[in-house]
């Protein structure tokens, strides 16, 4: 197996039936937990851009010959829109000083937002998917991140800030 494979097969977490996209999202959340609560949040944030750059290197050896190509096990998309949804929350914590494990409310709308927007992929993330080549299958799932990442804090700020 080369390594450009196993990077785009998140190490193994697109091998995983049913729903590989889904599995990769939780096994990326479990690494992002981790890595926030022992590295910090800013590392989560190179994580994730690092996560982007080897996303865009594995999806293009693994798909240039094969145009329209979206294999199901190539989840290192999933992992990179993650981390960048994750990033979110876990940077508003700690811009508040807050060093311990991320309040699970912040991670879990991390997580189904994501997934909701990587499903039902809106708009500018539908035109990304459109693509239908390597760049579009990074392209999309960073877009739903971004996405999730906004409706994170856009939930936050209304559950911190009017029902309370």
């Amino acid at each position: 197996m080369t390594f450009s494979r196993l990077v785009s097969i998140g190490f193994g977490l697109g091998l995983l039936r049913p729903a590989p996209g889904t599995w990769g999202s939780a096994g990326a959340i479990a690494v992002g937990l981790v890595i926030d609560r022992y590295l910090g949040a800013p590392v989560l944030v190179l994580a994730a851009i690092l996560a982007t750059f080897a996303g865009i290197w594995a999806c293009h050896a693994e798909l240039r010959d094969r145009p329209g190509a979206d294999p199901s096990e190539i989840v290192i998309d999933e992992v990179a829109g993650q981390w960048l949804a994750l990033s979110f929350p876990a940077m508003a914590f700690w811009f508040r000083g807050w060093e311990t494990w991320m309040p699970y409310p912040g991670w879990v709308a991390a997580f189904l937002f994501f997934r909701l927007f990587d499903i039902w992929k809106p708009w500018l993330i539908r035109k990304a998917d459109e693509r239908a080549d390597w760049m579009g299958v990074m392209l999309d799932d960073l877009l739903a991140g971004l996405a999730a990442g906004i409706a994170v804090i856009v939930a936050g700020g209304i559950a911190h800030g009017v029902l309370m």
